[in-house]
Formats: C-alpha cells, sequence, structure tokens
C-alpha cells in the first residue's frame, strides 16, 4: 500500500481537485491512502476570519459568505447538478457551524488556539471531501475518512504532539476493516482523547502522511507539491539551482531543519523508522523524476556537498566570563532558561576555553531571551563572574549538507576560502559530531551572495559568473562595451566565464539592471533610464545588490573616482583601472590600495595605466618576482607624444599634429596633460613603484620642452593659442633634430631608485629610433638581461588597445 499527499498549491481549489483526481487515476491499480491539504489559500481566509471575530468586527461574516461561494461554485464547476445536492448540503452545514463557532468567539472577544485549530480544519476537511467524492464520480472506489478518529494528540493547541501508540492501534485497525481502493484523508489535524480538533504544527499535512505511512507499513510515502522535489538551494535565490535526485532522510532533515521548505523534520522521522521511502512530486510537471528520499542513496564520491540552505533573521547570543571557566552547570542553566520560554535554539557553538557559549535564535525571541538569561545569571553578572548578555542581531545562518563530507578533505576549507574570497565575514562555525554539516552564521545582507557562491564553488561547473560595474563610457568604455558584447560567446564557452554588466554610469547618468545590461542597446538604456550620476550613490547601489565575483572597472580620469577604490577593496570588490592617478598619487595611498587588495583577496589590476594594452607591469612584476633585480628602464611611455613627434613632419605645423592626435583619440581629452609630460612622469612613477621605489611625483626630474607660457596656459583653447604663437620654435627643435640625423622622442627613464622624464634626440642605432606612429617601447636592463635589454614594444596609445588591456585585466581578475 501506498500513501500520497497532495497540497502545496496556490491556484484556484477547483483547478487543483482536477489536477489531483487526473494523477490519481493514472495510478496503477492498488491501495492508495490519499492525505489532502487545503487546497488555495482558504487556510489564510480562515485565520483572517477568527482574528477577525475576536475583534468585534462583523466582517468576517462577509469572509464565511465568500468562503461558501467560493465552494458552491466549484462544486458547480465540476460536479453535475444531480450530483450537487448532498455536497450543497454539506458544505453549507460546515459552514454553519463556523458562523456559530465565530459568534461564539464574537460574544467572549477572544480567540483561543483551540478555536482557531477548529476553524483551521475546515480547509483540509473540505478538500478532503470534495477530492473523495470527485473520484466516486469517475467511478473509483473511494472513500473519505475524517484524520481526527485516527490520529490522537495531547492538548497542545497549535502544534499538538501526536500519542503514536495510541494513533497506530486506530490506523492499523482502521485500514484492516476498510478494503476500498481510494481512502482519502485531510491532513494536518488530529483530536484528543476528549474529540477535541487539533491541529500538527508547520508542515503538518506531510506529517500525517508520514504517520499513516508508518503505522500501515506503506511501500512508499508520496510527497506531491508545487516544487520538483528537494533542490540544491533556494531557486528564488539561486537560479542555477537543480533538484536533487537522491538524498538519504539525515540529509533531508538537515536541509529542511535549516530553511528547505519543500519537507519539515517532523516528517521524515515516522517514515526512517520503518525504512519506508519518500518521494517529492510536482503536481504541476508529473513526469519530472523529483527527490527520492531513503537509506541507501547512490552516493556520489566526487561530491561531497548534497545541498546549501539557510536560516534569514537570526540572532546570537553569548555568555561569557571568566567565571565560566573549569565550573559545570552553566550550559545546563543556560538551556533550561530557554527551555522554560520555549525559545528554540538553531545553532550552538561553544569557546574550547569554556570562557564563553553562543547560541542562535530567531530574532522575534531575543526580548525573551534576554530576559530570561538575565534573571537566571542575575547574580553572577551582579558579582562580574559573568558580563551581561551579548545580543548580535541582523544575522543568518548558512549551511552546507552532506553525508560524504567526512569522506572528502577540503571541505570546509572550500566553503570558507569561497565566502573568505567574496568578502563574507563569518561570525560563528557549527560542525556537527557526524560530519555531515558545516553552520556558518554571516551578515544577513550577505545571504543571497553567500547561497550563491557557495552553490557555485560545490555544484557549477564553469560557466563563473563574473558581474561588472563600469564607470566610464567615452571612447575606451564604449570600445571595452564593444568588446565584451563580441568575446561574450568565446568566453562562455572556451573560459567557462559568463561576463555580465550589472552598472554603468557616464558623468551624468548611471543605469543599473539586476539580470545583466542588453549590450546591444546599452546607450539607449543609459539615456533614457538611467538616473543622475553621483558617485557615492553608485557605490551605494553595488553595496546593495552584493553580487559575488562583482569587479569596478574605472574608464575614466576622474580623480574623485580614483579615490574611492579603497572603498571598494575593503567591500572585497576588486577594481580595474585605466586611471592612473590613483596608482600615482600619494605614495602612502598608492600603498593602501595595494595593501587593501591583498588582505581582502580583492584584485586591483592597472596594466592599462602603463603602455595601453603592452604587458609592461605584468612583465616587471614577472621579472621581480622570480628574482631578477631591475638596473635600468628606459621607455617611451607616451603613443601620443610619439605619433605627434613621428607625425611632426614637412610644413605641418606642430599645433596641427596635436589637433590630429586629439581627433584619433590617442591623446588625454586635455593635450595638456600629455604634452606637459604629467602622463609620462605618472607612468614612470608607476615602474618605479612596481620596482619597490618609494617615490613621489614631485621627486621625478622633469625636462619641458613646452615654453613657459605654453605649460601656465588657462584653457586648452588658450594652450592651443600659444602653441600657434610658438610655432617657429617647435619648427627650430625639429629641424635642430633632423640635421644631426636624429629623432625625437619623449623617454622616461628609472635608474638607481631615481626617475626622470624629458624630450631628447636619438640616433640611429637606437632602439627607439625605429618606433613608429604611436608605438611605446620599454627596455628592462636586469640583471638577467644585462647584455641586451628585454624590449617590450606595441602600441600605447588608442581607445581599442586601452579597451583591450582592460578586458584582459578583467580575465585575469577572474582567476
Amino acid at each position: 500500500m501506498q500513501v500520497l499527499k497532495f497540497g502545496g498549491s496556490s491556484v484556484a481549489h477547483s483547478d487543483a481537485i482536477k489536477r489531483i483526481c487526473s494523477l490519481l487515476e493514472k495510478k496503477p491499480k492498488g491501495r492508495y491512502a490519499i492525505v489532502v491539504s487545503a487546497l488555495g489559500n482558504i487556510t489564510d481566509q480562515l485565520i483572517q476570519c477568527g482574528e477577525l471575530a475576536s475583534e468585534r468586527k462583523n466582517i468576517y461574516k462577509n469572509i464565511l459568505e465568500k468562503i461558501e461561494i467560493r465552494h458552491l461554485n466549484i462544486i458547480r464547476e465540476l460536479f453535475p447538478i444531480t450530483y450537487q445536492s448532498h455536497l450543497i448540503s454539506w458544505i453549507k452545514k460546515n459552514i454553519n457551524d463556523l458562523e456559530s463557532l465565530c459568534d461564539g468567539i464574537f460574544q467572549v472577544e477572544e480567540l483561543s488556539k483551540r478555536s482557531l485549530d477548529k476553524i483551521m480544519s475546515f480547509g483540509e476537511l473540505s478538500s478532503s471531501f470534495l477530492i473523495a467524492e470527485k473520484l466516486k464520480q469517475f467511478g473509483l472506489d473511494a472513500i473519505c475518512k475524517d484524520s481526527r478518529d485516527l490520529i490522537i494528540t495531547d492538548s497542545q493547541f497549535g502544534c499538538a504532539q501526536v500519542d503514536f501508540i495510541t494513533s497506530n492501534h486506530h490506523i492499523i485497525q482502521f485500514f484492516r476493516e476498510k478494503t476500498s481502493e481510494y481512502i482519502v484523508l485531510p491532513g494536518f489535524i488530529g483530536s484528543t482523547l476528549e474529540n477535541e480538533t487539533t491541529t500538527l504544527g508547520r508542515g503538518g499535512s506531510d506529517y500525517t502522511a508520514a504517520i499513516l505511512a508508518s503505522a500501515i507499513s506503506a511501500s512508499l510515502l508520496e510527497i506531491w507539491t508545487d516544487v520538483s522535489g528537494m533542490m540544491t538551494a533556494n531557486p528564488k535565490i539561486v537560479n542555477q539551482a537543480f533538484p536533487i535526485k537522491e538524498i538519504s532522510y539525515e540529509e533531508a532533515m538537515e536541509l529542511s531543519h535549516f530553511g528547505a521548505k519543500v519537507i519539515y523534520p517532523p516528517t521524515i522521522h515516522p517514515a526512517m523508522k520503518k525504512h519506508i521511502p519518500i518521494q517529492i512530486k510536482n503536481t504541476f510537471f508529473p513526469i519530472d523524476p523529483g527527490t527520492l528520499i531513503y537509506i541507501n542513496k547512490n552516493t556520489n564520491i566526487s561530491q561531497p556537498v548534497t545541498g546549501i540552505s539557510g536560516i534569514q533573521n537570526m540572532a546570537l547570543l553569548t555568555l561569557e566570563g571568566s567565571g565560566m571557566v573549569g565550573i559545570p552547570g552553566y550550559s545546563k542553566r543556560l538551556f533550561e532558561a530557554l527551555l522554560r520560554e520555549k525559545i528554540n535554539v538553531i545553532f550552538i557553538t561553544q569557546s574550547s576555553s569554556e570562557h564563553s557559549i553562543t547560541t542562535g535564535i530567531h530574532e522575534t525571541e531575543i526580548i525573551k531571551a534576554k530576559i530570561v538569561i538575565d534573571n537566571e545569571f542575575s547574580k553572577e553578572i551582579h558579582q562580574r563572574r559573568l558580563d551581561p548578555l551579548r545580543i548580535e542581531k541582523d544575522l543568518c545562518i548558512i549551511a552546507v549538507v552532506g553525508d560524504n563530507m567526512k569522506n572528502l578533505h577540503g571541505t570546509s576549507g572550500k566553503m570558507f576560502s569561497a565566502l573568505g574570497r567574496n568578502s563574507i565575514n563569518v561570525r560563528a562555525i557549527a560542525q556537527g559530531s557526524t560530519e555531515k554539516n558545516i553552520s556558518a552564521v554571516i551578515r544577513k545582507t550577505d545571504f543571497k551572495k553567500a547561497l550563491n557562491t557557495l552553490h557555485e564553488a560545490f555544484f557549477e561547473s564553469p560557466p563563473k559568473q563574473i558581474n561588472l560595474f563600469i564607470c566610464g563610457v567615452g571612447k575606451v568604455g564604449s570600445k571595452l562595451m564593444e568588446q565584451i558584447d563580441q568575446q561574450q560567446n568565446y568566453l562562455l564557452k572556451e573560459l567557462k566565464l559568463q561576463v555580465r554588466v550589472i552598472g554603468l554610469a557616464n558623468s551624468k547618468k548611471m543605469y543599473f539592471s539586476d539580470h545583466g545590461i542588453n549590450l546591444s542597446d546599452w546607450k539607449e538604456n543609459l539615456n533614457q533610464k538611467g538616473i543622475n550620476m553621483n558617485i557615492y550613490s553608485f557605490m551605494e547601489k553595488v553595496w546593495k545588490f552584493n553580487l559575488r565575483n562583482s569587479l569596478f572597472v574605472d574608464n575614466t580620469a576622474s580623480e574623485e573616482m580614483a579615490m574611492t577604490y579603497d572603498k571598494f577593496l575593503k567591500n572585497g570588490i576588486g577594481v580595474i583601472t585605466c586611471n592612473k592617478i590613483a596608482c600615482s598619487s600619494d605614495y602612502d595611498h598608492y600603498k593602501k590600495l595595494k595593501t587593501l587588495s591583498r588582505h581582502f583577496k580583492a584584485p586591483f589590476l592597472f596594466e592599462t595605466n602603463v603602455g595601453a594594452s603592452l604587458p609592461v607591469i605584468s612583465t616587471l612584476n614577472d621579472l621581480i618576482n622570480s628574482g631578477d633585480k631591475i638596473n635600468k628602464i628606459e621607455a617611451v611611455l607616451s603613443g601620443s607624444l610619439n605619433f605627434i613627434f613621428n607625425h611632426f613632419l614637412g610644413k605641418k605645423s606642430f599645433l596641427e599634429v596635436v589637433k590630429e592626435a586629439q581627433l584619433k583619440g590617442y591623446t588625454e581629452p586635455d593635450p595638456r596633460i600629455d604634452l606637459s609630460g604629467l602622463d609620462v612622469m605618472r607612468k614612470i612613477l608607476i615602474l618605479s613603484r612596481e620596482c619597490g621605489s618609494p617615490l613621489e611625483l614631485s621627486d621625478i626630474h622633469q625636462k619641458s620642452f613646452l615654453p613657459e607660457t605654453c605649460s601656465n596656459s588657462s584653457s586648452i583653447e588658450d594652450f592651443y593659442q600659444k602653441l600657434h604663437k610658438y610655432r617657429d620654435y617647435f619648427f627650430k627643435i625639429r629641424n635642430e633634430a633632423e640635421k644631426c640625423k636624429k629623432r625625437l622622442r619623449f623617454i622616461a627613464r628609472y635608474e638607481n631608485g631615481g626617475a626622470s622624464v624629458g624630450l631628447e634626440s636619438v640616433l640611429q642605432i637606437h632602439p627607439f629610433f625605429q618606433l613608429e606612429g604611436k608605438d611605446n617601447m620599454v627596455l628592462y636592463n636586469t640583471y638577467r638581461y644585462a647584455e641586451q635589454p628585454l624590449i617590450i614594444k606595441g602600441a600605447g596609445a588608442g581607445a581599442e588597445v586601452t579597451a583591450s588591456g582592460v578586458f584582459s585585466d578583467i580575465i585575469k581578475a577572474t582567476k
């Protein structure tokens, strides 16, 4: 014999009944005990009805009228006219009984748990009655039996405890006497020996089915609900969650204890006692395999974790003090005090020094817990042997569960390293003695992030999801967006990376999308749907998203933006930037950013600060990290200046070439930064610092080639006017170099801990002589490369190559 439980549907009552009866019709011939919970939202209506009656409001009669009309409509929809009269009579009689009960509550102005149990029982009674009648109409051998005649409980109304000895006797006797193929019973309800209606608490209908299955030693217990089994995580929070095909009783209990609401722990106990398999199925998708819970699941040794779950709105209570050390009885007194107030302890951990005990409870019970614990230990607290109870709120528990965790080392390490990489601070830890559960207390705001992080770590083979927040969508930023869009399929297929742009901003607008911005129409969305840009509002939005594997990408030249990097790094969000201001700011600030990156395990990558997409910084770091010593660096680091001096030919004026470079995007928006040498100074400063020299920008020796009045220009237009004024001066510099068969190059040098920049003329034998267009070149003269320097050469300016360098850093950061 099998036991089937149906419920969990929030659709219209008649649709649920049709679906259930259709499923039962397709079952193989045999005997079935069918347990039914209240379908639709009728339980909520019944509770509301009782509460309104206790508040001296006659509105409850309107609710009863709506309930009656709803049931009458269901009867008319499901049954032919000739079949309706006795069904309508049954419904009306029960509605009348409900109204009489509510009238009594109205008179005494009090809703007791006993009365509420009786009111709520109507939902299960009506559902089971109508399903049994519908089965009869199909010509099936079906009867309806009131569970209150079989399941006997104590008088703890609202969450009654079952008398299994008496209940089992009644159940076995009934099923021996009745030979009907389909026996339909209401779930959730029982009765006392005095025939008072009781309810079995949360998950009571499933529990009813398990009680019946255990008593009759059923071959299978099926729980039909509105999800396709137990999931690896809550699918409303983790989109990648999937059903667990097989799970042990113990794993199912652990997951349900920590918030997996598909099935509740009391349901599992009776079935586990008799080794009865439990199958969880979906009434909407009956062909789905669902989840099978039983004692000998097929184990996958390589997969230590079966599921991840959690409980929100938790609080930690910590009792500590030197007076606890070596003194027995403190734990006993603490838990007895909580027991007296019926406060459920969800989490326990104790320091090895016996100096403290920490327990986790639901936030709603904080006040009760504090009062009872303070009273219990008032003497010790007064004598300062114990500290006053410490309470921490806004927490949650996240738990990884699996039978195989004890067989594979490194599970806890994998869990905590994944959380650490995403800056999720663990407040407390507990692991069961069976090693089937590792629980961690974290901030409530990190709950979604932690679930997704752990699910990715334990269940998801690539792709790995990367979430980008990008500021700056000018020339470089637009090219970056274009490149990400072009490469998305490649990254997914070859590198198993799913790159999503979650936030986007320019100087005026910012735009965000929970599931990723469509890169084909991002400009329209930013302009039309974007809100006013403010860097602090932007950061608040990033914190609020709190997504795993998050990166902040700065494509601007903004000093204000550069000064926010520390805040991102402190929140575990990596920073990718082509903005040179942060790394060329005060040395202490530069070191702080590098330290924060290491401390919070958040990547801080700025390859494009020097040489656009050329591997200048990464090569330097590789040399140093492998033990090489940097003797000297010589470099042409300005693609814009190199372009300018390579194209400063013939009759073209210096001004004309500068404007051409700016038009092609080779210079900064303000070309004075390039021509003053400031841009190159910042670059050689960054290289010097990466070599270990604590230089400041003011320490860089600069030999400017611009006339002083040009350097002091008040605006870009003023600067251009002065360049035109000094056109002969620039022709003279060029002609003198050409006369000596030399070429002009703006060179940066680092040697013996010092650095300099300036315009020089180089002979044909020098590597810099042949530099064309906007190319950069860096010569690393090191201990290993003493005879011939290590040369890095290539395009060092331009939106496309700079964007590709930023993109490359994004991919590096994912590793």
